[in-house]
Parts: C-alpha cells; sequence; structure tokens
C-alpha cells in the first residue's frame, strides 16, 4: 500500500523532462514580450509622428506584423507544452535568425541576434533529447 508513495517521492525529483517545461516556460514568457513589442510597433506606441508604422518600408511591416502574430501564438503553446508550441516557436526562431542574415535591411542584420537564437534552438534541441532518452520505451 506504501508503494505509490514511494513511487510518488521518487518521480518529483528534478528529472529531464521538468527542466525541457521550464525552458518551454520561460521561452513563452520571452516569445510574449516579443510579441508585444512587435504590436506595439505594428500600434506606433511611444513612436514620433512622423515614424510611425507607415513610414516604413513594407519589408519592415510584413516582417513585424508575421512576428507580431508568431510570437504570440508560440507563447501560448510553449506555456501549454504542446507539441505544436514548440514547433511554432521554432518556425519563428528559425525566421528570425533568416530574415537577420539574408534580409539585413528589415532588421539591421545583427549577428548577436542569430547566435542567441542558434544557441536557444541548441538548448532546446539538447532538453528534448535527453527528456526523451530518460522515458522508459
Amino acid at each position: 500500500m506504501l508503494e505509490p508513495v514511494l513511487a510518488d517521492k521518487a518521480s518529483k525529483q528534478g528529472t529531464w523532462t521538468d527542466h525541457l517545461v521550464l525552458f518551454l516556460r520561460v521561452m513563452a514568457g520571452i516569445s510574449l514580450i516579443k510579441g508585444l513589442y512587435h504590436w506595439a510597433q505594428v500600434c506606433g506606441i511611444d513612436a514620433p509622428a512622423d515614424a510611425g508604422f507607415e513610414a516604413h518600408t513594407i519589408a519592415w511591416q510584413t516582417a513585424t506584423v508575421f512576428f507580431a502574430v508568431l510570437d504570440l501564438v508560440a507563447a501560448v503553446g510553449l506555456w501549454l507544452a504542446a507539441a505544436w508550441g514548440a514547433v511554432v516557436w521554432l518556425t519563428a526562431v528559425v525566421s528570425m535568425a533568416v530574415v537577420e542574415v539574408f534580409f539585413p535591411q528589415v532588421y539591421g542584420g545583427s549577428i548577436f541576434i542569430v547566435m542567441v537564437e542558434l544557441a536557444l534552438v541548441g538548448a532546446y534541441l539538447w532538453l528534448a533529447i535527453v527528456a526523451a532518452r530518460e522515458r522508459p520505451a
């Protein structure tokens, strides 16, 4: 009768799956902040009258709206730890890296952003693989 209690205590220790879920929740918060930042740019919050959303190029406007929507959708999926959340987040991260590398005229082409995005993808993949290995088949 005490076996389920003991089994439950063993499963409460920090597992890699718990670390993966924590990572996903942190990335959800960051994606939420990024999405709200892009929406602030779309709405013209804290922008001078002559430098609003309409004053930017069509490429900048398109990328900003794309990331405004995608980052918020990714944030919801990541917070729920749903399988589609990681897919949407990976799409957003890779898209941002591609925009920074291949279209530097849109956001400036920061190699720092690309390196951070790739490091986050690497951390996610490592955590996902390690978490998958700890599960019995």
